[in-house]
């Protein structure tokens, strides 16, 4: 059955993606910045709907009352599956997400990367990509943007550590926001890079924010000790069909 379900959502959710894509870009060049981000929080929506209805996923988030209403925020989430991708979209009014550079050369999808504003790094180019990722880190605070960072860089299996990088660090000190610590189990519904998904509720654990103007070294433990101490707990209170 999970294959079964798992194949019906593949082909439900890249077909939806493909036609979905295609019949909003023209309207693109139309839209300014925020009907853009509408269009991707409308697809959003309705994968998050196929992952339910198809599959069997749904999505709990908790500590609500942590995120923004509207302006500027910082937000680093622990990254297990492709999901923690889409749901902020669902999740915020402006999100701009940090991104490696490489994603936008996917047709369509980079298309619409750089129609809505993400903040695209070359993970390769050592300082310089920080210095970029700061002053694109500015432009979007100073839009009134969400901005949605992986502080491990990439995803990791449930379990799984790696370090967090600087990136975090520096757009807290540049930023002058405090930043806003999320943990999530959402890698045992739906895998890194795993074909199959699987039935249950996936957790987004938003917890509350570190305050600004704290030294680096200690805004990043506390913000590690945070996410993964949350992470950690949803993986063991997890059923274990999950």
């Amino acid at each position: 059955m999970t294959l079964l379900r798992s194949t019906l959502f593949n082909v439900a959710f890249f077909a939806f993606t493909a036609v979905a894509s295609l019949v909003c870009l023209p309207l693109v060049p139309l839209l300014d910045r925020a009907g853009r981000l509408a269009l991707l929080a409308w697809w959003a929506e309705r994968v998050l709907g196929l992952l339910r209805i198809v599959v069997g996923i749904r999505v709990r988030v908790t500590g609500r009352e942590h995120l923004p209403e509207d302006g500027p925020a910082l937000i680093a989430s622990k990254h297990q599956s492709a999901f923690d991708t889409i749901v902020w979209l669902t999740l915020l009014p402006r999100p701009a997400y940090v991104l490696k550079r490489t994603l936008l050369w996917i047709p369509i999808y980079g298309w619409y990367a750089r129609a809505t504003g993400m903040i695209a790094i070359d993970r390769t180019a050592g300082p310089a990509a920080i210095r970029h990722l700061i002053r694109a880190g500015e432009g979007a605070v100073a839009e009134g943007r969400q901005i949605i960072i992986f502080p491990e860089g990439t995803r990791t299996a449930p379990g799984e550590r790696r370090p967090y990088q600087p990136g975090i660090a520096a757009l807290y000190a540049r930023s002058g926001l405090p930043v806003i610590p999320v943990a999530t189990d959402s890698g045992l519904c739906w895998g890194r890079r795993a074909f199959h998904k699987h039935p249950g509720t996936i957790t987004v654990a938003v917890l509350p924010p570190i305050p600004p103007g704290l030294p680096r070294e200690a805004m990043l433990k506390r913000l590690e000790t945070a996410i993964e101490a949350e992470t950690d707990r949803l993986l063991a209170s997890a059923p274990p069909s999950a």
